[in-house]
């Protein structure tokens, strides 16, 4: 683990992406930029699907995050919005996977109880505590941002520690892990970083 990282915390939405960034120098953590992408303005959900790649690519592009943390879907009624929802955090992470960032997802409660030590915690709880933690100024209308910050920084606590949640490095990690052969009950992580193997 390098001295110096940075760290993309994405929130996958199909209405509002939001997502932020930190910089970790030693044992220390810096905001960098937290923002949204709202596609409340778009009707097609294929196209939403495209602007959330986009815009993730170019996020990657112009930051060259070392790191990846994305919020997992939680599990509702709505099986649509669930289906949904899951598609938004696929193409996050394939733009992603494409430029062989290390990946690693956080359920939601993950997250929450990461920054403010209860997984029940409000939107605005997590914000508030994401506030004092990184001396923010102000706090963005939608706090869809900070749920994206709350990931990275959520990331930042958790690394080094075995079986932080899902990661995934390349295509090959995620087909691996992703298998029907892969055991239900196995909960193990492997993480290779594919840009250590290049030649």
């Amino acid at each position: 683990m390098t001295n110096e990282r940075i760290i993309l915390g994405i929130d996958p939405g199909t209405t509002i992406m939001g997502f932020g960034l930190i910089k970790v120098v030693g044992k220390n953590m810096q905001f960098m930029q937290l923002n949204e992408l709202d596609l409340k303005k778009y009707d097609d959900h294929y196209l939403k699907l495209k602007l959330i790649f986009e815009r993730t690519i170019e996020l990657i592009d112009t930051h060259n995050p070392d790191e990846i943390a994305i919020e997992a879907p939680f599990y509702g009624k709505n099986v649509q919005s669930m289906l949904k929802l899951g598609r938004a955090q696929g193409v996050a992470m394939a733009a992603g996977l494409s430029r062989e960032i290390p990946i690693t997802e956080y359920l939601p409660k993950k997250i929450k109880m990461a920054i403010t030590g209860n997984g029940n915690a409000s939107k605005e709880q997590v914000a508030k505590m994401l506030q004092g933690l990184l001396n923010l100024k102000t706090l963005p209308k939608n706090l869809d941002a900070t749920d994206g910050l709350a990931a990275a920084v959520c990331h930042f606590y958790n690394s080094g520690k075995v079986n932080v949640g899902k990661s995934y490095s390349g295509w090959t990690a995620f087909v691996k892990q992703n298998s029907p052969l892969t055991s239900k009950g196995e909960t193990k992580t492997t993480v290779v970083d594919l840009r250590k193997k290049k030649n």
